[in-house]
């Protein structure tokens, strides 16, 4: 395994761990949102999920004799609306209720979203980790072969 492949494990868990801190941003922002019945966008808030995909390196590289697997991590792809069904509460005297006194309440579960953020969290911690064992296991390279 060269230099630059080797690399290539620290890097891995840099891109997890840059796309598990988004994903907590995003869920925090669901959080803070959860009651929230105007947007500027009109309507609830809806909530937020983030779409990750596998980064792969260049193919080039890998036609070219290099025995790489190619996969070099991962990235948020893009952010989505959640089209789940918005709750509607009984609630004539808010400022947002409808002609029959209903709003539309965001989509947002509290629990659902302390779930993701311990995932996310959780995630964070294991690319953490790997990271933490590469930096580690190239330190005892380097004292091997310095004697």
């Amino acid at each position: 395994m060269g230099f630059d492949a080797s690399l290539g494990a620290f890097d891995i868990s840099a891109s997890g761990m840059s796309a598990e801190r988004f994903r907590m941003e995003i869920v925090a922002n669901n959080i803070a949102n959860a009651s929230v019945t105007r947007t500027p966008e009109g309507g609830a808030y809806r909530r937020k999920e983030v779409v990750f995909e596998a980064a792969m390196k260049n193919a080039a590289a890998n036609s070219c004799g290099n025995d790489q697997s190619g996969f070099a991590g991962v990235r948020v792809v893009e952010v989505i609306d959640d089209r789940s069904e918005m709750p509607r509460v009984l609630n004539p005297g808010h400022p947002d209720a409808d002609a029959e006194g209903f709003v539309t309440m965001p989509n947002v579960s509290l629990p659902i979203e302390m779930v993701n953020l311990i995932t996310a969290t959780r995630a964070y911690e294991a690319n953490l980790k790997a990271a933490q064992s590469f930096v580690e296991m190239n330190q005892q390279a380097l004292s091997i072969v310095r004697g």
